[in-house]
């Protein structure tokens, strides 16, 4: 694996590509627009040189960010403060758009005053979305679309978006990082396969009696990685996951628990009830990362390759052999412009690694 992350790091760094555009042209010219086909089937005319966009929701924000941020006009939701320190001073003000789903508060006409010349989707395709999509740019004006991603698609998003918005070369980059490190993560997760995976719940809520079903978008990273105990009838599509009660917990007793942040982490130690899980008992739980994004999701965007690289690690530390503040720093500088310090990210990790 150390041969890997070194690889991994090398490939980034020395990575160069010639740029080239499977773009449709209408006409030349600074203003021409060009046909571009998203990942939803619809031919949108958009600008030919973009410098100016707006993200949907906080998935695409992520995103976008990564690969061009100075071209966001706004952010979904304003940073947290927890967040801020990891966030460079010129983007912590942006004007606040909302987001398209989720909470459904997409404010238009803050978005026509930041005039962007594309809206940008970014995530699961959702069964209305070309409805959707159509819907945003016929009540805004500007072009509207949707980039498909997911866990096993997010390379193949940030090269559609590098066509997009012309920014071939740093998209590729980003691209080959997340192809390495699923590859790496799919590696370490077969080996772990052949002796058994570790049985896990990710535990969420003010009473921690949620939980992130197996087969759920936001199970992605879980089900690859552990024997998702959390198997339900109907899996939630939301990040709030599936409630149950401490009975049902107890039937599937996990070796490990991971806690969402804001969870009840900090006080599970000296509760009775959740003393007679065995996770609890044994000290095999931990609350996941949060800065400047949750490292399992939430929303689950590219936040998810740096859970990846930590969950790998934290289930698996034989076969995820890598150092992670090296790991975390690569990560951190690629997608987030942040040159993380050793006491940021040890910060980052202290209920996150092994106790």
């Amino acid at each position: 694996m150390k041969r890997i992350s070194a690889l991994l790091l090398a490939l980034i760094t020395l990575f160069t590509l010639a740029a080239s555009c499977g773009k449709t042209e209408k006409s030349s010219g600074t203003k021409d627009l060009i046909t571009f086909t998203d990942s939803s089937g619809r031919e949108v005319e958009v600008p030919a040189n973009i410098t100016r966009v707006a993200a949907s929701g906080s998935f695409a924000q992520i995103v976008l960010f990564s690969l061009a941020p100075d071209m966001l006009v706004g952010v979904a939701n304003e940073w947290s403060d927890s967040a801020k320190p990891y966030i460079a001073e010129k983007y912590r003000n942006l004007p606040v758009l909302g987001q398209f789903y989720g909470t459904g508060d997409l404010n238009f006409e803050e978005i026509a005053a930041q005039d962007p010349q594309v809206i940008i989707d970014v995530g699961e395709a959702k069964s209305s979305i070309v409805e959707d999509m159509d819907g945003i740019m016929e009540q805004i004006g500007i072009p509207t679309v949707h980039i498909e991603a997911s866990l096993d698609t997010m390379a193949n998003a940030y090269r559609e978006l590098g066509k997009l918005l012309n920014l071939e070369n740093e998209a590729e980059k980003l691209a080959l990082y997340c192809e390495t490190a699923l590859s790496r993560t799919n590696e370490i997760a077969g080996l772990a396969a052949q002796s058994g995976k570790t049985d896990l719940l990710y535990c969420l809520g003010a009473d921690g009696l949620n939980v992130i079903a197996s087969g759920s978008f936001h199970a992605e990273i879980i089900d690859l990685m552990s024997n998702n105990l959390a198997v339900v009838d109907d899996p939630s599509s939301k990040g709030t996951g599936n409630p149950v009660d401490m009975e049902q917990l107890l039937n599937w007793d996990p070796d490990v628990i991971i806690f969402a942040p804001g969870s009840i982490y900090e006080t599970v130690k000296g509760d009775s009830t959740w003393q007679s899980l065995s996770a609890i008992a044994s000290n095999m739980y931990f609350e996941v990362p949060d800065n400047p994004y949750n490292w399992m999701g939430f929303p689950p965007s590219v936040n998810r390759y740096m859970g990846m690289v930590w969950l790998s690690q934290l289930l698996y530390p034989e076969l995820a052999n890598y150092d992670m503040l090296e790991e975390t720093k690569i990560f951190f500088n690629l997608f987030y412009h942040c040159d993380l310090t050793d006491a940021q990210y040890n910060e980052l990790v202290a209920n996150s690694l092994g106790k």
